[in-house]
């Protein structure tokens, strides 16, 4: 898939996000397409409709030029209080950077600048580990994997070109050996959790042994287009799963989740990331 190059005006944006004070975003777009991802709805501000999800990446390639400018009006009080997160509706370390190195330039700035709030990372990409040596260098920063399962060929089914869920695992260990702080991302909780606890046990377990001690835990995004874009892709080849992804913006539902993901948070240890279990509005 080809990649088109456009240019931004701001790319250091305010964010309403309870964890993140600015959101940084070099890319339009995610060639990880994945089914559950909320953040397709992206396609309208390049001209893009909301089913070509996977299909298009939009390159800011004044990114790094456009980040010196906007720090540059931050005061150094600013900074001290300000979590910048990367990347909140694009993954920074999707293919397209290992030509574009933006992700890398804007850090390089950060660590030229002595940034000394939070640089917090969230990626599916083994790709961050390139970065070690400019992470090591910040002041405060995190990394934060998406994990959804243990399951190679249910993350290969939902999460269609990301890295395989075993390389993310991999990645946390590495990122914990080599000192780095990380969290997982636990989102979306995938609906057929509720009826095999034993596989979310597995996801937990494998995380903790991953050396992770953080989680952020969401319930799937159900608003209409995510929801019709499941049914579609499980329509033919996983059927009997539907009815279940359907139900999964019950209250019934997540109640159930969250009592489990409840226990197994005390049987590992984990701090919940703002204290609860995420839940997006469902509507159509």
């Amino acid at each position: 898939m080809e990649s088109k190059e456009i240019e931004c005006k701001s790319i250091l944006v305010a964010s309403k996000l309870p964890d993140a004070d600015f959101v940084v975003n070099p890319y339009t777009g995610c060639v990880f397409g994945c089914a559950y991802c909320y953040a397709s709805f992206m396609g309208r501000f390049v001209n893009e409709p909301i089913d070509n999800w996977g299909k298009y990446l939009y390159v800011k390639k004044n990114a790094v030029e456009v980040f010196l400018r906007d720090l540059s009006t931050m005061s150094q009080e600013k900074r001290l209080s300000s979590t910048i997160l990367m990347s909140s509706v694009t993954d920074p370390y999707q293919g397209a950077e290992k030509k574009y190195r933006l992700t890398r330039g804007i850090l390089e700035i950060l660590v030229r600048e002595n940034y000394p709030g939070m640089v917090s990372i969230l990626t599916k990409s083994p790709l961050v580990l390139r970065d070690v040596d400019l992470l090591k260098q910040l002041t405060r920063v995190e990394v934060g994997m998406t994990v959804t399962t243990t399951d190679d060929k249910t993350s290969r089914f939902l999460e269609v070109q990301a890295p395989l869920a075993s390389r993310r695992l991999q990645t946390l260990r590495e990122l914990n050996k080599e000192g780095i702080k990380t969290y997982a991302f636990v989102g979306p909780l995938l609906p057929h959790f509720r009826y095999r606890d034993d596989l979310l046990d597995d996801l937990f377990r494998a995380l903790f042994e991953a050396g992770v001690r953080e989680l952020f835990v969401e319930h799937m995004n159900l608003k209409g287009y995510i929801r019709r874009r499941l049914v579609e892709v499980l329509a033919d080849d996983m059927p009997s799963a539907v009815t279940s992804y359907s139900d999964a913006a019950g209250k019934e539902h997540r109640s159930a989740l969250e009592s489990m993901v409840g226990a197994l948070i005390e049987k590992y240890g984990f701090r919940l990331r703002l204290g609860k279990v995420l839940a997006h509005g469902v509507n159509s």
